[in-house]
């Protein structure tokens, strides 16, 4: 340390500027590199950029001063109260005759950084609403384009390309590569959310990678991800870590997936599932229409069959009861004549009553004949309109299908076993395989192959 010294003969004298230059010089010598642990009190920003605040405790106060280089990149946000251990450097304001600490960085006390950044983040996005339920989009129930933001290396992309294409084949995937942990991973995964949602072309979109530290996962506690996501024209699933990691991502995404499989899995519905809920629909409209057929038909057979029945009892009874009047009054003229009446009146009471049987069983018959024709009329309604209920279904299947490709020339080559050959190495000279056309299957034999 550089001394200072006094001669009793000739007393040295120092100007105010040569005095403060030797005190500024012996500060910055021997605390050039010190930790000052205090609380903050009076943190102001200035339109330059830095930061200005004193740092307290009990006994003493000391004023620091924060550039703007070393705050852009500081995880958490400081403020007043905050208890913290502040590290850098002790100069002197010559022009003022003050000393203060010139911050390099700083790390809260009790707690880490990134945490309590986390803490900070989560409240602030909470205030404004980004993780309430009622701003949270569904899923589409059958996409079709599916959007992937993650890194393309490692088992996640892989992992996640699998399940989708297991649990529906002939999906599109588009994958956007970024970094998804370290310097520029936050801009890329921005730049991939925001290329999906401009772009209009996935019907939902995955950003995501797997388990790590804090640390590692910290890209997606940026603000700006979280901002991205929220703003995004496409639903977004989050699927970051494992099941126990949560990140500010999570919270504001449209669903959260505890890992990036769990991810693919949520997103698209099993092919399998959807062909046999569609069986079974139509196998319970087919069965509700031939009920509904028959009870149809035999109410109309009843009705027709009661009514024709009931107009011949009634058409008989007449006939009876003019019989019986006809009877009654030949009793009491001679018989002869009344022989004679008898049969003239018989004869034309079975004509009378012939005529009206005729005449009544046609009516019934044309009656019978008009229920019929507008029961099989609604019947015939109500099964147009199942169909145009279930063909949506059936073509939107027919479009997804990868038997359709067939159609355009191609065929699927399968081995013995019944798996697809992908690769020429899984299918060596020699092998019996099958190719299927879009009508019929070839059976062929390998001759030789080619990477």
């Amino acid at each position: 340390m550089e001394q200072l010294s006094f001669a009793d003969s000739a007393p040295q004298v120092f100007t105010v500027t040569s005095l403060t230059a030797a005190i500024h010089r012996l500060i910055s010598l021997n605390f050039d590199d010190v930790r000052v642990a205090g609380e903050i009190s009076g943190y102001k920003v200035w339109s330059s950029g830095h930061a200005y605040f004193t740092l307290k405790d009990g006994g003493a106060q000391i004023r620091c001063v924060l550039f703007k280089n070393v705050l852009r990149y500081m995880k958490f946000k400081p403020g007043d109260g905050l208890a913290v251990t502040a590290r850098g450097s002790v100069e002197v304001r010559q022009e003022r005759g003050e000393y203060q600490l010139i911050v390099s960085s700083m790390e809260p006390q009790g707690v880490g950084a990134l945490q309590l950044a986390f803490e900070q983040l989560k409240q602030k996005l909470a205030a404004e609403g980004l993780f309430e339920a009622e701003r949270k989009r569904p899923l589409p129930a059958y996409p079709r384009r599916i959007g992937i933001v993650t890194s393309p290396k490692g088992a996640v992309i892989r992992d996640m390309i699998n399940v989708l294409h297991r649990r529906f084949p002939g999906l599109h995937i588009r994958l956007y590569p970024t970094l998804v942990q370290g310097e520029g991973a936050a801009e890329g995964i921005c730049e991939g959310l925001n290329y999906f949602s401009g772009s209009g072309w996935a019907d939902v979109v995955i950003v995501g990678r797997g388990g790590g530290s804090l640390e590692d996962l910290w890209p997606f506690n940026e603000e700006a991800v979280a901002r991205a996501i929220a703003t995004s024209s496409v639903p977004v699933v989050s699927a970051v870590g494992h099941e126990t990691d949560f990140t500010i991502a999570d919270f504001v995404a449209d669903l959260r997936a505890p890992t990036p499989s769990a991810a693919a899995e949520l997103v698209v519905r099993n092919r399998e599932d959807l062909l046999d809920a569609v069986d079974i629909a139509w196998q319970r409209a087919s069965r509700s229409a031939h009920y509904h057929v028959s009870r149809a038909a035999r109410r109309l057979h009843e009705r027709g069959l009661e009514r024709a029945v009931s107009l011949v009892q009634r058409a008989l009874g007449r006939a009876w009861q003019r019989a019986d009047e006809a009877q009654q009054r030949l009793r009491q003229a001679d018989p002869r004549v009344r022989l004679t009446a008898v049969r003239e009146r018989l004869h034309a009471a079975e004509q009378e009553s012939a005529r009206l049987i005729r005449a009544r069983l046609s009516r019934a018959e044309l009656r019978l004949q008009s229920a019929t024709a507008a029961g099989e009329h609604r019947l015939g309604a109500r099964l147009a309109a199942a169909r145009l209920r279930f063909q949506p279904l059936a073509a939107r299947l027919d479009a997804l299908s990868p038997v359709a490709v067939l159609e355009r020339g191609y065929s699927i080559l399968s081995g013995p076993d019944g798996r697809v050959i992908k690769a020429a190495a899984e299918a060596p000279a020699g092998t019996e395989v099958q190719a299927r056309l879009a009508r019929g299957r070839l059976r062929a034999t390998v001759t030789g192959s080619e990477e």
